[in-house]
């Protein structure tokens, strides 16, 4: 059992079908051998992968096929599969459908690396019909904040004109 593992989520395996469950153990060291401070959760009856406070990544196995995803999505990888099913990796049917080890691990430590810069979703409004349009931003509001107190850029609570620093 890794580290920072969820009794929850060995249970979500065992009940998974045959199929499923080598998949689902291979992904699940993949993602603690990449990130060893992940934490796991079951969130929406499936199991997340967290790391600072974050949803990291997900998995997941139904009747034919497993999914695992992202959170931030196309910023971490896009092999063009999302249409398949969830996630970024398509219908997984076996451990031969899956990246190597060493690409999953390399594509966890990237999500990683843009959780910990701050990124986030920018989703569509939900009056959008269409609602695919997603992106991915590195938090600009960080990066300001860091320039305001270095004193490279104007305290945006100042009044209009003056460069009142922190």
């Amino acid at each position: 059992m890794p580290p920072q593992s969820d009794s929850r989520v060995d249970a979500y395996i065992a009940q998974a079908a045959p199929f499923a469950q080598p998949v689902l153990e291979r992904l699940r060291a993949d993602v603690h051998a990449a990130c060893p401070d992940v934490q796991e959760a079951i969130k929406w009856s499936m199991p997340f992968f967290m790391h600072a406070g974050r949803n990291l990544a997900h998995m997941a196995a139904f009747k034919a096929h497993c999914a695992f995803g992202f959170e931030l999505g196309r910023a971490v990888v896009d092999l063009g599969r999302e249409a398949q099913a969830m996630g970024q990796f398509g219908r997984i049917t076996s451990l031969a459908d899956l990246p190597t080890g060493a690409e999953v691990r390399r594509l966890v430590k990237k999500a990683a690396a843009l959780i910990d810069a701050g990124a986030r979703l920018l989703r569509a409004p939900k009056s959008n019909p269409a609602g695919t349009a997603v992106k991915v931003a590195v938090a600009p509001a960080r990066r300001r904040a860091a320039a305001v107190r270095a004193g490279s850029a104007p305290d945006p609570r100042a009044a209009p004109g003056s460069r009142r620093v922190r």
